[in-house]
């Protein structure tokens, strides 16, 4: 089945590197919505991992370091 091709351990070392950098993200008023929204992804990619569904956590955390590093190129975060 294609929900479970790609490794789990894979899809969790790249959620726990977002999560350490996302301790060291400074919020402030501007851009406050926009780290949450981080956060939330990396909440669906872990709920995506329990039910099993590795492509949509893979789909999830992929969004939520693209998100991470535009924030970073803009100096938004």
């Amino acid at each position: 089945m294609i929900k479970d091709r790609i490794p789990k351990e894979e899809i969790e070392k790249w959620m726990e590197r977002l999560e350490k950098k996302l301790k060291d993200v400074k919020i402030n008023k501007e851009n406050e919505n926009f780290v949450k929204n981080i956060h939330a992804y990396v909440k669906d990619c872990k709920y995506w991992i329990e039910k099993g569904d590795y492509v949509k956590a893979w789909e999830v955390i992929s969004f939520a370091w693209g998100l991470y590093e535009a924030g970073v190129e803009l100096n938004f975060i």
